[in-house]
């Protein structure tokens, strides 16, 4: 199965845990159909999910400090999920965000929300998979804003099955925009980060990076390979005074999740009863799937000044299933 977005682009949004449970969209799919009687015999009305299951879902209001007045970010994948709300993040804490995506009409929808708010932000459309589309969305970026400070490098597909029915090509789109897409970004963002004399990079990867589930062969690869890209670039650049991690996300509710589920016109409350009733059934630790916004609060946070001695760093944030097992 594909949950490749058309165009695709977006990073870590369902993962799967360790060995022995899966986390799998696939098995999301399977189990929101299931969860859909449950939910019905439950009740949900007046938009009030009546369905319980695993920690409630904290509200995550933004950041009431300002620690990126100043400076300028380059988010990429930042058309929806993780990274829509990781730009929005930057700029309510005065950053100047250039951001990039493959949809267009989404990413206008983006930079208008932010501008709206009162922040700068700008879109460019990009491909992280094109060299030449890479080089032109950081250049522009720098230029308009006079240089780069932070880069949140979130783009990311992924296409589901088991190894032997990958095509080439399906292989190779999820590789390209997850592991050589970081190398080009990269490769783009690091003279401009040199230029100024030091900087921060937080690299998405995900859970499945080191607990990988079943058909997710492609997806693991890529996203295990980023660990090992970040360190040795870390190494490469600790002493120009630029600092890169990696941040692990586990299941995160987005909007593709609820594409991919088909579930995309059901009212709000249903669907949060259904994914209540599949994380606790599926989930260790919270039992419950992250949100959006406190992924990307954790993003903004690790590429603040507020961690000056780390570099080379994983790390993860998925309410616990990483300690299952």
């Amino acid at each position: 199965m594909s949950t490749e977005q058309e165009p695709p682009e977006t990073s870590s949004e369902i993962e799967a845990g360790p060995p022995g449970k899966t986390y799998s969209r696939r098995r999301l799919i399977t189990s929101v159909s299931a969860a859909a009687g449950v939910a019905a015999v439950a009740g949900v009305a007046g938009g009030v999910a009546l369905v319980q299951g695993g920690q409630p879902t904290p509200s995550i209001q933004p950041s009431a400090s300002r620690r990126f007045v100043d400076k300028v970010v380059v988010v990429t994948g930042a058309t929806s999920g993780i990274g829509k709300a990781a730009a929005i993040q930057f700029a309510h804490e005065g950053g100047k965000v250039g951001f990039c995506g493959r949809r267009k009409d989404l990413g206008a929808q983006v930079e208008q929300e932010i501008r709206a708010a009162g922040g700068e932000a700008t879109y460019i459309k990009a491909d992280v998979r094109d060299p030449r589309e890479v080089q032109s969305f950081v250049d522009r970026v720098a230029d308009r804003y006079g240089g780069l400070d932070v880069c949140f490098n979130n783009a990311g597909i992924t296409v589901q099955k088991k190894l032997h029915e990958y095509t080439e090509q399906e292989w190779d789109d999820v590789v390209n925009t997850s592991l050589r897409g970081n190398f080009l970004t990269l490769k783009a963002e690091i003279p401009h980060l040199v230029k100024r004399g030091g900087g921060v990079v937080v690299i998405t990867s995900s859970a499945v990076a080191i607990s990988a589930g079943p058909s997710q062969a492609a997806y693991s690869a890529a996203k295990a390979g980023l660990l090992g890209l970040a360190k040795s670039a870390s190494l490469d650049y600790a002493g120009d005074g630029i600092r890169i991690n990696t941040l692990l996300p586990g299941t995160t509710n987005t909007e593709l999740v609820r594409r991919v589920a088909g579930t995309e016109n059901l009212p709000d409350a249903a669907w949060d009863a259904m994914t209540k009733v599949w994380a606790k059934a599926n989930m260790t630790g919270q039992q419950r799937m992250a949100t959006a916004e406190e992924i990307a609060a954790f993003a903004v946070t690790l590429a603040s000044g507020d961690f000056p001695f780390m570099t080379g760093s994983q790390m993860s944030i998925d309410g616990g299933i990483g300690a299952y097992g």
